[in-house]
C-alpha cells in the first residue's frame, strides 16, 4: 500500500487522488511545523536555494509533521529525495519533467502532479500519465514573475473538460475571497503560498482556509 493510503487519504477509482480542497505551499519544515498541525491535509514543501544536506533535512522534518497530523506530502522538484525519503507525492514543473524517470518515480509507489500553464504544456502533462494537473496562474501572482498572463477562472473550466477526471488544482493569486470562483469552474484543490505564509498571522490565515473550503471536502 502507498504511504497515501497508510495514512488515510481517500483514493478516486483507479489510480487518481481525492485532494484536498486546501493545498498549501510551504518553502521550509519551519512553516510546515507551525501549519500542519492546525489541519492542513495537503501541503507541498517547495524549497529552493537550499545545499543537498539541508534540503534533505528540511525533507525529513516536513516528511515527519505530516506523518503525525495524517497530512499528503508533496514534494516540489527533488523527485530523487522523496523516493529516497518516502514521500507521498512529486510535484514537477514541465522542465523538471522533461528530465524526470517518471518510471522509476511511479516504481516507488509515488504519486505524480504536473503544472501547465497552456494548452501545449498540458499536453506534454497528460502524455506523462499524472495523478493531477496543475492550472496557473489563475491571477496575477506576488510570489515570482511569471512570462504566462493570467489564466482566468474560465480557463479552469476549460481544463476540466480536457482532462476529464483527474484532479485539477488551481494556482496563482488565489484568496479566501476568491475560492468560490475556483471550484465553480471544477477545480478540486486550490493551491496558495503568500496568502497564507506571508499573513501577519499563518495560523489564523489557514484556519480561515480550512472554514473556507470545508464546503467542498468530500
Amino acid at each position: 500500500m502507498s504511504q497515501a493510503g497508510e495514512r488515510g487519504v481517500a483514493e478516486r477509482p483507479g489510480k487518481e487522488l481525492r485532494l484536498d480542497p486546501f493545498y498549501l505551499i510551504v518553502d521550509d519544515a519551519e512553516m510546515a511545523e507551525r501549519l500542519v498541525p492546525v489541519g492542513v491535509k495537503l501541503l507541498q514543501l517547495r524549497a529552493k536555494d537550499m545545499d543537498a544536506a539541508r534540503l534533505r533535512r528540511e525533507i525529513r522534518r516536513t516528511r515527519d509533521v505530516c506523518a503525525a497530523h495524517g497530512c499528503l506530502l508533496v514534494i516540489n522538484d527533488f523527485w530523487r529525495l522523496a523516493i529516497e525519503e518516502g514521500c507521498d507525492v512529486v510535484h514537477l514543473g514541465q522542465e523538471d519533467l522533461a528530465e524526470a524517470d517518471c518510471a522509476a518515480i511511479r516504481a516507488a509507489g509515488l504519486k505524480l502532479g504536473v503544472s501547465t500553464h497552456d494548452s501545449a504544456e498540458l499536453a506534454v502533462a497528460l502524455a506523462a500519465d499524472p495523478d493531477y494537473v496543475a492550472l496557473g496562474p489563475v491571477w496575477q501572482t506576488k510570489l515570482k514573475v511569471m512570462k504566462w498572463a493570467p489564466q482566468t477562472p474560465e480557463r479552469l473550466g476549460v481544463w476540466r473538460q480536457r482532462i476529464g477526471d483527474l484532479p485539477l488544482v488551481a494556482i496563482g493569486g488565489i484568496t479566501v475571497e476568491r475560492l468560490p470562483q475556483v471550484f465553480a469552474q471544477g477545480a478540486d484543490s486550490a493551491a496558495v503560498v503568500t496568502d497564507v505564509t506571508r499573513a501577519a498571522d499563518p495560523e489564523a490565515r489557514a484556519r480561515e482556509w480550512l472554514a473556507a473550503t470545508a464546503p467542498y471536502r468530500r
